[in-house]
């Protein structure tokens, strides 16, 4: 991923160097037990673990010769251990190191991401308690319908991506899985006994029947998973880019001192960062697909799904913690403007409050039919901007003779509409 969008700590498990760190602890734990299984001296795991190293440049230099990353990294191990290092790598195969690896590296970059939504789990959570009871309108199809608060809107999102975290912890033990069973897998030339000493020793669990590589299906519902976070961070950031539109203009992101907007209009504020978030959540989503179709490789296994992993592993790892990390930000300097709320909620004459009017009609005696007619003629009136919705009403004969004017004035009262956010919330928060 481009160093625009990467933060260190998720960049750095992508480096060579970690990258190879791993491939060193996975051959110095698999001739630990080895050892102590007698199938290589204990000398040669001393040596291992003694002397084991590995140079970037080197091993970058024997694979120009060689073709196979894993066979270059191997030599120049070989380089540092000395002659002890005809043990290493004793009835292992590539798949062994690089699957154990990865998993590794997703399981790390699940621990970062995890922590990124934590973070704007708390963001949301404070910034929903603040605006609880900040009234605005709620929307369907983008039109206007009923009043709804601010904070149960950050509240929804509180939700979702509470429910993302458990997603992320599920897709986290799911990909946490070590293979070290040799070739097609059967374990022939390695005691099953070394890859539960290594899983133990790396903090995964055994896979229990990789055929050369671990099962694909894992891989996908871990980039699925992250898709599925991605289009929440896009959901949530289309909705502050519709509410900072200027003629909406409920909330705004924070816009610093000496910022600018616009290379030719000195007076726009944008969107910027929430827009940006949208963008960055199609590049998370464009490794769902890949990912998907790396379950289907030939028989025991085939490196079809190689080339793919070590675009997605790094770049939608990098991408997500970036966005999630961004969208933090934004919630915490948010600006709300309760007075735009406010002023949007009377926009359409009184028209929010018409649902409240035909049950009332209904509770006094109207077929509903017939009271939909009713209020809908009224209605439109209001909608032409012909006058105010309560007047029409009021003015109604038919709509009269079932409501008294003190009813219908209750009837558009705001606070009917709150009686259950502290219900709602509730259930969100606990």
């Amino acid at each position: 991923m481009i160093p625009r969008y990467s933060r260190p700590e998720m960049a750095e498990i992508w480096t060579p160097e970690a990258k190879f760190r791993i491939w060193l602890e996975i051959e110095t734990h698999a001739c630990d037990a080895q050892a102590e299984l007698g199938v290589i001296p204990k000398s040669a795991a001393r040596a291992v673990r003694d002397k084991g190293a590995f140079d970037i440049a080197r091993i970058d230099e024997i694979e120009r010769e060689v073709k196979h990353d894993v066979i270059a990294f191997l030599t120049s191990l070989a380089e540092h251990v000395g002659e002890p290092a005809r043990f290493v790598h004793q009835g292992m195969t590539s798949s062994d190191i690089l699957d154990t690896c990865f998993n590794v590296q997703l399981v790390r970059a699940a621990d970062v991401l995890i922590g990124d939504v934590e973070r704007l789990l708390e963001m949301l959570k404070r910034r929903a308690h603040e605006h609880k009871n900040t009234v605005c309108i709620g929307r369907s199809h983008a039109i206007h319908a009923e009043p709804t608060t601010f904070g149960l809107k950050l509240a929804q999102a509180y939700a979702e991506f509470d429910r993302n975290r458990a997603r992320l912890v599920t897709a986290r033990a799911e990909i946490a899985t070590c293979a070290i069973s040799g070739a097609v897998g059967t374990f022939a030339s390695i005691d099953p006994r070394v890859e539960a000493h290594v899983a133990r020793a790396m903090g995964l669990a055994i896979e229990p029947i990789s055929t050369q590589v671990v099962p694909r299906d894992r891989h996908a519902a871990f980039f699925s998973c992250l898709g599925v976070v991605a289009s929440s961070l896009e959901r949530l950031a289309t909705e502050i880019r519709h509410l900072q539109r200027t003629e909406v203009l409920e909330v705004e992101e924070f816009f610093s001192e000496g910022q600018k907007g616009s290379s030719a209009m000195p007076h726009k504020r944008n969107p910027v960062l929430s827009e940006n978030l949208t963008g960055l959540a199609r590049i998370v989503r464009s490794a769902v697909v890949p990912a998907l179709e790396n379950v289907a490789l030939w028989h025991e296994r085939d490196i079809s799904h190689s080339s793919v992993e070590r675009v997605i592993g790094p770049d939608a790892t990098i991408t997500l913690d970036f966005a999630l990390n961004r969208m933090a930000g934004v919630i915490d300097k948010l600006i709300v403007y309760p007075g735009n709320m406010a002023d949007n909620i009377d926009r359409l004459g009184g028209l929010i409050h018409s649902q409240r009017v035909l049950l009332a009609l209904t509770q006094a005696g109207l077929a509903r039919e017939q009271a939909y007619r009713l209020v809908q003629r009224n209605a439109m009136k209001t909608w032409r901007g012909e006058g105010s919705f309560l007047a029409f009403l009021k003015d109604d004969e038919e709509v009269a003779n079932a409501l008294s004017a003190e009813e219908l004035d209750d009837l558009f009262d705001l606070a009917y509409h709150l009686k259950h956010v502290d219900t709602i919330f509730d259930r969100v928060f606990g």
